[in-house]
């Protein structure tokens, strides 16, 4: 499973579609076998979820996302996590060992330009 975290330097990005790029997973159950970076292309609506289709994604973690993100992450097939907060690292292990549940919160209009709902 390919497991892309949203981050902007070593933690999470608050919000996906302007963060600095996507830390990818190798996960094989609950073992992380190693990762990538890619490099957010930018942020144009309804790219970023085929862009990561497009790289075998399976997971997006992050700390907020739109409705309508959300909804094109699910007809991707990519589950989405909203709601972390903190580390890559962290993010990761919580995922891996179960612990990291997605908030389900929803970004509403652009509000993440200054405070996204205190993802």
């Amino acid at each position: 499973m390919r497991v892309a975290i949203a981050k902007d330097d070593n933690r999470v990005s608050g919000h996906f579609g302007h963060c600095e790029g996507f830390q990818v997973y190798e996960v094989n159950g609950q073992e992380i076998m190693g990762s990538t970076f890619l490099q957010n292309p930018g942020h144009k609506p309804g790219f970023l979820p085929k862009f990561l289709s497009e790289n075998d994604i399976h997971v997006i973690i992050a700390g907020g996302m739109g409705a309508r993100a959300q909804q094109l992450f699910s007809a991707e097939s990519i589950q989405v996590v909203v709601g972390a907060q903190g580390q890559i690292e962290d993010a990761i292990r919580g995922f891996v060992d179960g612990k990291l549940v997605s908030t389900n919160s929803v970004c509403k209009e652009h509000e993440h330009a200054g405070d996204c709902g205190g993802h």
